[in-house]
């Protein structure tokens, strides 16, 4: 079992900034996918982000290519998303989800439109709102 918590979402004005944090309740520094995903209201849920953590390798769905930044700070369990450049489109929950992945192949099941399915352990949610 995988406890996670997001902060650090919030109201900002369009081109600001946000940084996510995910804080794991156990070591998920090795062989494991972490992503980040989203869900505004009326629409379906967006995956956003995704790091496979044995090799360091990362997604980005397009429309957050060259403005989201995926992380993560090993000392504490903890994962970050950057968020520079904000739209107003950005605006959502954003969730923090993980899975152990013990291949690479476990992680490219991870990513793409079904991504989400894989996802076993998930965390409450932040609310981005990004003002035009």
């Amino acid at each position: 079992q995988v406890q996670l918590v997001e902060s650090g979402g919030g109201s900002v004005q369009a081109g600001g900034s946000l940084r996510l944090s995910c804080a794991a309740s156990r070591n998920t520094n090795t062989r494991y996918c972490m992503g980040w995903f989203r869900q505004a209201p009326g629409k379906e849920r967006e995956e956003v982000a995704v790091m496979y953590t044995a090799t360091g390798s990362t997604y980005y769905r397009d429309s957050v290519k060259g403005r989201f930044t995926i992380s993560g700070d090993n000392a504490k369990n903890t994962r970050y998303l950057q968020m520079n450049s904000l739209k107003p489109e950005d605006s959502a929950m954003y969730y923090c989800a993980a899975d152990p992945c013990l291949t690479y192949s476990d992680y490219v099941k991870r990513i793409g439109p079904n991504g989400a399915s894989f996802f076993r352990y998930w965390g409450q949610g932040t609310q981005v709102t990004v003002s035009s």
